[in-house]
């Protein structure tokens, strides 16, 4: 078995739309329902990818609004960010879009691993205000993944961090390098 590859990822966006219900969710399989607003946390997880087994070490952070200064501690050793918003909040969407571009700008425009989240979408019949394909839009924008979720009722909670994973990857150019092509 190849060796443990270890993977830290960032939780980012606007505060109340479940980046912490989402982290939970993914490490203890459990919707926490009350809790004190994070100032930040870490969670780690083995989990496997493919073939490949990786430590993943997820920050979830305390929420941002468009005037946030990123400290360098978003941008150094991290692998992969899951930038996050509600679907019931256009704010938590508008506010994603100035993160993931102070992200870009901070990381020097270089390619980064990203996935979009729109969560809450088990609340989106009543009270949904951003559609869908707005979240599919922005992600194809920034050439980034685009899952909506339910921390709640745990809709694709797996698959958000499974996803980062293979995005990291896919960015590195490290992951699934059998494609049967070769370089002369």
């Amino acid at each position: 078995m190849p060796p443990v590859r270890h993977r830290k990822v960032l939780i980012l966006g606007y505060r109340a739309v479940g980046k912490t219900s989402l982290a939970h969710q993914f490490v203890e399989g459990k919707f926490v329902e009350c809790y004190e607003p994070t100032v930040e946390s870490t969670y780690n997880k083995m989990v496997v990818v493919g073939k490949d087994e990786f430590q993943l070490q997820l920050v979830d952070t305390a929420g941002q609004d468009e005037y946030t200064i990123l400290p360098h501690s978003f941008i150094i050793g991290i692998h992969g960010y899951v930038l996050v918003y509600s679907v019931t909040s256009l704010r938590s969407f508008q506010v994603v879009k100035t993160l993931h571009d102070k992200l870009y700008e901070s990381r020097g425009k270089t390619r980064m691993p990203v996935v979009l989240v729109g969560n809450k979408a088990d609340l989106a019949l009543q009270s949904r205000e951003v559609r869908t394909d707005e979240g599919k839009k922005l992600a194809e924008s920034w050439g980034a993944i685009f899952l909506e979720s339910s921390a709640k009722e745990s809709q694709m909670t797996q698959g958000v961090f499974t996803k980062i994973i293979e995005e990291i990857d896919r960015v590195d150019n490290s992951y699934g390098r059998s494609t049967g092509c070769s370089l002369m």
